[in-house]
């Protein structure tokens, strides 16, 4: 029997002891497959080179001989060590921090390799690592992998215990990979990209590893989602929704403002995909504020007039309440009953609103994931909404959908990602956008200020208080951070305290309980509290329209998408609403940014400006995307790669031969082992 990599240990490798087995658990580390798939986020360049290539301040590895005596300075129980070496036909100082203990190694005549930042106009180099080719080297005239590593697992010991991994197993990584597409794209095998990935012998071998890896991931990424996308369609299991269009139109008229365009053509996308035989997988991405509980609100209609029950999931208990209300105020005129599931039902109200839903009393319940336990029976599940889906982990969502028997399922997004995009990175699920804002929502008027101007910023916020409206404050970290000179959240709340004794401060960040951060929002929501100092925590969700006023301090720290998101906080009432930035940004970038968001308020050209300014690889953070993690390719800057991989996939499961020809045995194996056949962790 063949054994495979991803059933063996990572015990079985020489020198992992115990200890540190369960040290790599920490890392999500368990098999050899782990292991050798634990790739490097980036190489450290020992290759030697001359001074006369090198930048000022450049971090480089030369090859130096000791001409000069040591050095050794002491500062309690701090070091600095000096001495002088011939580099190509250069003298230079060499210095070492707190490494005392070299300072009997360094005899004069003798070769040494140093790597460390240049100091031209000193002729200066701070040493950050050093050997000795007579003792035989271990780094130089290399590149060398760095891992995300913590705890008592070192770089060293990582790069060394990988080896092993390499050597021991490297021979039994099998391919995946069909040979008509390595042939095609000219693709090294994956037991190469693999070891190379590690073990780069120079640039050109790391770039050839990396592009069949990144290939590699999207493609079977794609694969996934087509063959289930494929599956899907051919079973045909899914609810027909019946509703006319007459019973539509006469709940869109009774709403008290007219849909827009966006919308309209939405709406008819949705109803069309409900009344087809195979279950709806839309995803439905609009501007903060665009008016998508509407859209949703539509779809929830169509399956109750079609005799079934619908469900709603958001991420937090205000949210789910909030929803409810404006749900309950659209459907009263149509005696369709709405219900809440939150962990704050209890007893025997909890017990009656499970009942009255099995019996299909219930005509939609609105939820947070308490939505997904499993004494909630639905009598007959037509349609699964779910908000902010990113919030959401794959499992949670399709515990939901199960719930029913293949349900129509709308997941919708607040952050705008370039539709193209969205198609080819949801390639299960078709995309709606609302890229139009509704009638009558009031611009919201974006300043960048310096920190120089806070007093007059403090000044806004009492006129704007005065006038019985509330603000928010925005800052990046919780507490102080040695590394980052940031207001943090704690400090803010006591200076602004004090600056305002006639108003009531609240706070709110990430290390609070949910009970509390829900506690907080409420009273922000009454109006008990009128200034909210708050971490990011806030970003997604809560109507407030009293809320006229958003301060961002150190603005610059954020990306545009987060910006959009925490502006899109604001201008939800009939007041006039206010954004104001407070960054001092040192690079051109960070100015940029600023100056993108007083320019615009349109969330779809915001994120394009994003991607223009950052670059693709660090366009989505993940907690402003619900785009997928991969270990080697970023979905921005290899977009075309996915694009291609997408085109190969949905050729491949189209084709009859795909699933039966012993050359796509690998593949139609993996997709076996991701469950896609049963449908079951495909969202």
């Amino acid at each position: 029997m063949n054994i495979s990599l991803e059933q063996i240990t990572v015990r079985q490798v020489n020198g992992v002891s115990a200890l540190k087995e369960g040290e790599l658990h920490a890392f999500d580390v368990y098999t050899i497959l782990d292991l050798l798939e634990y790739f490097p986020f980036r190489y450290e360049d020992y290759r030697l080179r001359s001074l006369i290539e090198v930048k000022d301040g450049e971090k480089i590895t030369v090859q130096a001989k000791i001409v000069g005596l040591p050095v050794l300075q002491r500062y309690g129980k701090k070091s600095r060590l000096t001495c002088k070496m011939m580099v190509d036909d250069w003298m230079v100082t060499a210095t070492w921090f707190n490494r005392h203990y070299l300072k009997e190694q360094l005899t004069s005549g003798r070769e040494i390799i140093l790597t460390g930042k240049w100091d031209q106009r000193r002729s200066q180099m701070t040493v950050l690592d050093s050997e000795f080719p007579d003792k035989g080297t271990q780094r130089s005239g290399s590149l060398q992998p760095v891992y995300s590593v913590g705890g008592n697992i070192t770089q060293g010991w990582m790069r060394k215990t990988i080896g092993k991994a390499l050597d021991q197993y490297g021979e039994m990584i099998p391919e995946i990979l069909p040979q008509e597409i390595m042939r095609r794209y000219k693709l090294v095998s994956r037991k190469q990209a693999i070891r190379h990935l590690h073990q780069p012998g120079d640039i050109e071998e790391g770039k050839q590893a990396r592009r069949r890896m990144v290939y590699e991931e999207l493609f079977l990424f794609q694969l996934k989602l087509q063959a289930y996308r494929n599956i899907n369609r051919k079973r045909n299991s899914g609810i027909v929704h019946t509703t006319d269009n007459a019973t539509i139109r006469e709940f869109v008229r009774s709403l008290p403002f007219e849909l827009t365009n966006a919308q309209k053509q939405v709406e008819l996308e949705i109803l069309k995909d409900m009344r087809e035989p195979y279950s709806m997988n839309r995803l439905l991405q609009g501007d903060v504020g665009s008016g998508k509980t509407v859209i949703a609100a539509i779809a929830l209609f169509a399956t109750v007039r079609s005799g079934h029950q619908g469900a709603l999931m958001v991420p937090t208990e205000i949210l789910a309440e909030q929803h409810m209300r404006s749900l309950q105020r659209m459907f009263e005129p149509f005696d369709i009953t709405v219900g809440m599931l939150t962990s704050s039902v209890t007893g025997r109200k909890r017990k009656d609103l499970l009942a009255s839903l099995q019996m299909g009393m219930i005509d939609i319940l609105v939820g947070t994931h308490a939505l997904i336990q499993d004494e909630v029976y639905f009598r007959s599940l037509g349609v699964v909404v779910t908000d902010e889906q990113h919030r959401f982990g794959v499992n949670q969502r399709s515990i939901l959908r199960r719930k029913g028997f293949d349900p129509d399922v709308l997941t919708m997004t607040a952050t705008p990602i370039p539709r193209t995009l969205a198609i080819t990175a949801f390639g299960d699920m078709d995309v709606s956008t609302i890229a139009e804002r509704p009638k009558g929502r009031k611009p919201i008027s974006t300043y960048w200020v310096k920190h120089n101007m806070m007093d007059r910023v403090k000044g806004f916020i009492a006129r704007e208080i005065d006038q019985g409206r509330q603000a928010y404050l925005i800052c990046p970290l919780i507490e102080e951070s040695d590394k980052l000179d940031v207001q943090n959240a704690i400090d803010l709340y006591i200076q602004m305290d004090q600056d305002f004794p006639n108003y009531k401060v609240g706070l709110l960040h990430g290390r609070m309980s949910a009970a509390e951060k829900e506690e907080t929002m409420r009273h922000f929501y009454s109006n008990d509290i009128q200034l909210l100092v708050s971490t990011t925590v806030v970003e997604v969700g809560v109507d407030v329209p009293n809320a006229t006023l958003m301060i961002i301090m150190d603005a610059d720290r954020f990306g545009l998408s987060q910006l959009h998101q925490l502006r899109g906080r604001v201008g939800r009432g009939e007041h006039a609403s206010f954004c104001i930035l407070i960054a001092d940004p040192k690079s051109e970038n960070g100015q940029e940014r600023m100056r993108a968001m007083t320019e615009t308020e349109d969330g779809f050209e915001v994120s394009r400006r994003d991607l223009e300014i950052r670059g693709p690889g660090e366009f989505f953070g993940t907690k402003q995307s619900g785009l997928p993690e991969f270990k080697v390719a970023d979905m921005m800057s290899d977009y075309e790669v996915l694009e291609i991989a997408r085109v190969d996939a949905v050729k491949l499961v189209s084709n009859e031969f795909f699933w039966t020809s012993p050359e796509y045995a690998a593949l139609r194996d993996y997709l076996e082992r991701q469950q896609v056949f049963q449908g079951e962790l495909m969202d």
